[in-house]
């Protein structure tokens, strides 16, 4: 992995006025979304008890944050209960499947997907949740991945520019190409994104998400 992104960064710092337009933004767009995720939970209920799945609709995990404060994550849950359990005997068992996890931190047929989960993914409805996130201060609605504890390792340098601002529900990647579908262009966009937000950038992603859902693109992430 390469120790940082010089390449593509040129330092920066978010202004103040940037930054209270976008905290702004994300508690009127955080109100009115818990406001719309109260008919969505009943009806994602209703499908998963459908399914025989009784389990909780709801998914929480700790995530690293602004300057590298783990915060609590929502998420509807899309995958089976003991989901961390099944990928560590995965990636024992199968090489194959060892190789594109280290590769892409994902796997692009993930097993451990439910029926619901598929749907809930493709459409990019189990983000919705974290728009709790979002109203608490968590989290951003454009931002980067919220990453996992133990990808800061494999993150490198690129985790300091990467922390310096809020996660978000959406952000620079997500509306990125394919081709950037590897941990490593990830980081790549991720940090270019830190280093240069504003409020045109945030605009085009918040309206590039839209496309990338109608393209199927969430299916992936």
């Amino acid at each position: 992995m390469k120790k940082g992104a010089d390449s593509m960064n040129t330092k920066q710092k978010p202004n103040i006025i940037y930054l209270f337009i976008k905290r702004l933004f994300d508690i009127v767009v955080g109100i009115i979304g818990l406001i719309m995720l109260i008919p969505i939970i009943i009806i994602v209920k209703i499908a998963t008890l459908c399914t025989g799945d009784k389990e909780s609709i709801f998914f929480t995990q700790n995530r690293i944050g602004l300057n590298g404060k783990e915060f609590k994550f929502y998420k509807f849950r899309s995958m089976v209960p003991n989901a961390d359990e099944i990928l560590f005997e995965l990636l024992a068992e199968n090489n194959e499947a060892a190789k594109e996890y280290k590769k892409n931190k994902k796997l692009k047929n993930d097993p451990r997907i439910t029926k619901v989960g598929k749907i809930l993914r493709k459409t990019s409805i189990d983000e919705l949740p974290q728009m709790l996130n979002v109203l608490k201060g968590d989290m951003s609605l454009i931002g980067n991945r919220p990453y996992l504890p133990r990808e800061k390792e494999d993150m490198g340098e690129y985790y300091k520019e990467i922390v310096k601002t809020k996660p978000g529900v959406t952000g620079y990647w997500q509306t990125a190409s394919k081709e950037f579908s590897s941990f490593e262009k990830r980081l790549e966009l991720e940090s270019y994104y830190s280093t240069h937000c504003s409020v045109w950038m945030d605009i085009k992603i918040f309206f590039g998400t839209f496309r990338a859902v109608l393209r199927g693109h969430g299916a992936d992430e």
